[in-house]
């Protein structure tokens, strides 16, 4: 199975009715088109092409023909009368070399959909491997290729293609030799603090031997091309030991610099800066060693014991020193973006030109890597800086994770630049009171016994009275099934109680209960009096209620149709009002009970922009929603 094919079921987008297309909005993956044809039966589109280029380049996406748009940017559906002869038409250019360079479609992700009787075709783009890169039309790369920017398809100029076409031919981009340059370009005193730390770590090497040119040549800094019999420096041998001119001479756009900012913003004021001015060598491997000890100075982590040994180098020590190399070993020294290493007060920023070789999500979870410069990789590896292939990223992750800090921002722009940043907030998921709270419920020694995952599970619990599989999941870097594991764990523990079956699961601390049993002793106060239409006969005052309610609902309840934005306004606004059941915003919004379930009360639940009245008990006979907190 190749690297697309995993995992795309989850990413497609999904509509099924009339209210979803109405809720639907070009974006930067998804492009809606009305594929009527001239004589009104489908055809495809002669855009679409621009379109899977983009897609395909970029993050991928989804099409949806026989979509017509209207003002404002809103969407109806208008349908295809035939759309197997549009498939037929999709299949036939897709391939044809001089229509698209690529097929990186499966019969699968092509699906005609019926919705109020009419079809779509919903097609499904995903991202193209670096290998197959740039996808293009026309019979030509330099003026047939495209990529996504918000909502809009946007060509490629030359810079731009010949990168992406050197990326798909080249493993790796710092193994060039560099005709003209030699150990003369080189920094000796970083070269000679480079082999004593080799010395240091392998004492006992035979590489330790060797001169100089012969030591280079073994770490990848030197190469000969057996078939011309030229030898000389490589690229990733100037990068990392270089003096300044010559790196420039060889890399342009080569620029490094790090900022210390004295305030929690994205101003560009800075109290310490080191960036390229001639007072140093400007290579990597001295600004990496000078940039560690700035970022790691007052670093207010305690320090741990082993043994009676105190042990300074934490996991966030640690996880520094992955973000600092993978920002020097992934970057593009092509790119036009300098490499920037930010300090500020409550975060660490990286970036390096470039975009990155695999997808976001698969560089989070490991096991895949695709470095860009593998032989800077390993001169680093050797001195014992950076993890092996496909582990760095997440150490970064679980070295933030273990101070229960927000989780990194992994992220990469396109304009003006090409261009990746990590960002590693030092913002804590939980307050110190909370855990406060937690040790003292639990008990000291109850509390002390705990993994760092149990207690983020317990306290969130604590925060937000109930937690479900889900929103663990975004908080925590597990596999779903352990994090079933985790939850049955402290279920057995009776750290917390579980209510409901299936997805409906919700989990919560044992004194959560007695909330619950106060909310059901109210006596139903803050229930609304019913009007005549739910079949009672209201006091004045209740009824009174009721009316204010239907006013607040009816530019909803009086259209067949509405923007989601709009509808998720008004339940909020009358969950606001009071708490209302399924039936009773059924009755005051005009819409089917499943319907609203299903696209708008979960939806707002699990974005805790609405809250269950019953929490720890999802299937209550009285559940009814309110505003969240």
């Amino acid at each position: 199975m190749s690297d697309n094919d995993k995992d795309i079921g989850s990413s497609m987008m999904e509509i099924d009715s009339l209210e979803d297309i109405a809720a639907l909005k070009e974006s930067v993956d998804v492009e809606c088109k009305l594929a009527a044809g001239r004589d009104g039966n489908g055809k495809l589109p002669k855009d679409f092409w621009e379109t899977y280029s983009a897609f395909a380049n970029t993050y991928g996406g989804d099409v949806f023909l026989g979509i017509r748009e209207l003002a404002a940017g809103r969407f109806e559906l208008a349908g295809i009368d035939d759309p197997d002869k549009v498939i037929d038409e999709l299949w036939t250019g897709l391939n044809n070399p001089q229509k698209v360079s690529n097929c990186v479609l499966r019969d699968r992700w092509v699906r005609v959909l019926t919705i109020d009787g009419h079809s779509v075709i919903h097609i499904h783009i995903p991202q193209a491997t670096r290998k197959q890169r740039p996808v293009y039309i026309k019979g030509n790369p330099l003026v047939g290729t495209y990529i996504r920017r918000n909502s809009t398809d946007q060509r490629q100029g030359e810079e731009s293609v010949r990168r992406m076409l050197a990326e798909q031919v080249e493993d790796s981009r710092d193994g060039e030799i560099l005709r003209g340059y030699g150990l003369d370009d080189l920094d000796i005193d970083s070269f000679n603090q480079y082999r004593q730390m080799y010395i240091n770590r392998q004492p006992d090497h035979p590489w330790n031997q060797l001169d100089a040119q012969e030591f280079l040549y073994r770490i990848g800094g030197w190469r000969r091309d057996r078939e011309t019999g030229h030898s000389g420096l490589t690229r990733a041998g100037l990068l990392m030991f270089g003096q300044l001119t010559p790196i420039k001479e060889a890399f342009p756009n080569y620029m490094l610099d790090y900022q210390e900012r004295p305030e929690p913003r994205a101003e560009l004021r800075w109290v310490d800066r080191l960036t390229l001015d001639g007072s140093w060598s400007g290579n990597l491997f001295d600004f990496y060693r000078r940039v560690i000890r700035k970022l790691t100075t007052d670093l207010k982590i305690p320090f741990l014991l082993e043994g009676d040994q105190r042990q300074d180098d934490t996991s966030v020590h640690k996880a520094l020193r992955e973000a600092l190399v993978n920002t020097l070993v992934h970057a593009d020294f092509s790119g036009r973006a300098s490499i920037l290493v930010v300090k500020r007060p409550d975060m660490f920023g990286f970036r390096n030109p470039g975009l990155m070789r695999v997808p976001v999500d698969i560089a989070v979870a490991g096991g895949n890597s695709d470095c860009r410069n593998r032989l800077l990789q390993d001169m680093f590896r050797y001195i014992g800086l950076g993890e092996n292939a496909g582990s760095g990223l997440p150490k970064i992750f679980q070295g933030w994770a273990g101070q229960h800090w927000r989780r990194p921002v992994l992220r990469e722009h396109g304009s003006p630049s090409e261009q990746t940043l990590l960002e590693l907030h030092m913002l804590s998921l939980v307050p110190e009171k909370v855990l406060g709270d937690l040790e003292a419920m639990l008990g000291d020694q109850v509390f002390a016994g705990l993994t760092d995952n149990e207690r983020l599970v317990l306290a969130t619990a604590r925060i937000e009275i109930t937690v479900d599989h889900s929103r663990m999941m975004s908080i925590l870097d597990l596999h779903p099934r352990d994090l079933t594991l985790l939850f049955s764990g402290l279920v057995d523990k009776g750290l917390l109680e579980r209510a409901g079956s299936g997805r409906g699961t919700v989990y919560f601390l044992p004194d959560a209960r007695a909330r619950d049993l106060l909310a059901e002793s109210d006596n139903g106060e803050g229930d609304i009096a019913k009007g005549p239409e739910l079949g009672s006969g209201p006091l004045a005052a209740g009824f009174g209620h009721w009316e204010l309610l239907r006013d607040i609902a009816r530019p909803v309840a009086a259209r067949g149709k509405a923007p989601r934005e709009e509808v998720e306004s008004v339940i909020k606004a009358l969950c606001e009002q009071q708490s209302l059941r399924l039936e009773e915003l059924e009755q005051l919004l005009n819409r089917s009970a499943e319907s609203l379930r299903k696209h708008y009360l979960q939806p707002l639940v699990k974005s805790k922009q609405l809250q269950l009245k019953y929490p720890t008990k999802p299937n209550h006979p009285q559940q009814a929603y309110q505003r969240g907190e």
